[in-house]
């Protein structure tokens, strides 16, 4: 009734400031969505079959074509390896050896994107089987994120649906569950009904589990605790004669961990050798070629010599550290001039700093961000130019990789250092482009109370 009194169609969902889609638009974006996953998918299976050898892997030329046609994917990549193709259960019966390889049904992710993995392979016997049933298993969680996009950002939802990194990167690894996770957080923050803290909380959850799949959701635990520790929009939502939130803060932060815990906790009581034997991985990364990083890239020739793995393990996570810690004290500064903490943003800027600064940057990290292009209003030229650079990068970087040639040789080369470069230099600019951005998101909580009541006023003055 209040809609309808407001001017607002019925049916209608809440969008862009002064914009609503339609149930028939959020729909339309859902299906374009579902038709960029479904080219996606075709642009993988490419590289898959005509013909299979006695362990599933596509024959003829398998690794000669995915980089040569760039329809490389991690998911059909890792069938055979890991014991996926043995549809072992992972992490229980595993373990690391000495030389850093996996075995015994372990893999090299958060124990949710492992199990992800367990039931894409369960009942398919070549690589071509699994990238289809993996992919079915996660093109819903790439609709919803597109759902949950055009219910909080209206028309400017059709950037996830339209961008080029979903074609190219949504069946290249396992990251649209836990795109879904970092979306569907902000969506139950920012749309529900209940009070902030409650709200803070439920968004804690899903921000849990995001880290119980891929890791990066967690950098947005923390500054989610500070937008409830300081009252959320305006501090309207503190309690009684409180200048801080400390207990809903804590809560966020209790809700986050537990959840964490208890996705975690079977796998290391059942196995707890294989459990660790996945963050130990992680943590013996070498910085080369597969991490694709400023770090190799800016010491590719000293990459080799005696100590810089170890130098690396340490400036790079110290490095994110440290950008992290100038998000969050950033959203400080603007919230004493907003009175709000601009929680979103300052996530935005802190995986920014993750992406330049972190020794591993795969090319589906990008779906992580275009989340973000979404929520929040930054120039569309930052926009335009980190797509570009990024195309440039993910396709360059496979053909270059089955050239063989120099880093200077070629048209290949060149453009595969113009997006590694130009990417990362965009990570530089959009660190403070986000957090001086507005979200869009909170768009429709700036102004509509007074203009709703102004519109209801003049139409019941009317004459009927």
């Amino acid at each position: 009734m209040r809609e309808q009194l407001a001017g607002t169609p019925a049916g209608a969902v809440p969008g862009r400031a002064g914009r609503r889609l339609t149930a028939g638009a959020l729909a339309l974006l859902c299906l374009l969505t579902a038709l960029a996953l479904a080219a996606g998918y075709a642009n993988k299976a490419r590289c898959t079959g005509p013909e299979f050898d006695q362990w599933g892997r596509s024959e003829p030329a398998y690794q000669e074509r995915a980089y040569s046609e760039v329809c490389y994917s991690d998911v059909q990549n890792l069938w055979v390896g890991r014991d996926i193709d043995r549809h072992v259960f992972p992490y229980v019966h595993g373990g690391i050896d000495e030389d850093g390889s996996l075995h015994g049904g372990v893999v090299e992710y958060p124990v949710l994107s492992g199990l992800l993995i367990w039931l894409g392979a369960l009942s398919v016997h070549t690589d071509a089987g699994f990238l289809a049933a993996s992919a079915l298993l996660m093109a819903p969680f790439g609709v919803a994120v597109a759902w949950w996009l055009g219910r909080l950002s209206g028309y400017r939802a059709l950037l996830w649906a339209l961008a080029p990194p979903l074609v190219l990167y949504a069946f290249h690894n396992w990251d649209l569950p836990v795109v879904a996770c970092a979306v569907a957080a902000v969506f139950v923050v920012h749309r529900g009904g209940a009070p902030l803290r409650t709200r803070a909380v439920q968004g804690a959850v899903l921000l849990g589990a995001g880290f119980a799949f891929k890791i990066y959701p967690g950098l947005f635990v923390l500054p989610l605790a500070l937008h409830v520790l300081t009252g959320g929009r305006g501090g309207a939502e503190l309690p009684a004669g409180r200048r801080f939130d400390v207990r809903g803060a804590l809560a966020v932060l209790g809700a986050a961990a537990g959840t964490v815990v208890l996705a975690n906790l079977p796998f290391a009581l059942a196995g707890f050798e294989g459990w660790w034997a996945s963050f130990e991985f992680q943590s013996q990364r070498k910085v080369d070629l597969s991490t694709n990083s400023v770090w190799y890239w800016g010491f590719r020739g000293v990459a080799d010599a005696d100590g810089f793995q170890q130098v690396m393990g340490v400036v790079s996570p110290v490095a994110v550290l440290l950008s992290f810690a100038a998000a969050c004290l950033a959203g400080e500064w603007l919230r004493r001039r907003t009175g709000t903490y601009p929680w979103i943003q300052v996530s935005a800027a802190a995986l920014c700093g993750f992406l330049l600064l972190h020794k591993v940057h795969s090319p589906q990290y990008t779906l992580w961000l275009l989340p973000f292009f979404v929520l929040l209003r930054v120039r569309w030229g930052w926009v335009v130019a980190y797509l570009l650079a990024d195309l440039a990068m993910g396709i360059s970087i496979f053909r270059w990789m089955g050239e063989g040639g120099g880093i200077g040789d070629g048209f290949t080369a060149q453009a595969l250092m113009i997006g590694v470069w130009g990417r990362a230099a965009l990570l530089v600019g959009l660190f403070p482009a986000f957090l001086g951005s507005t979200s869009t998101v909170d768009e429709d909580e700036q102004e509509p109370p007074e203009s709703d009541v102004e519109r209801t006023v003049q139409l019941t003055r009317s004459p009927r």
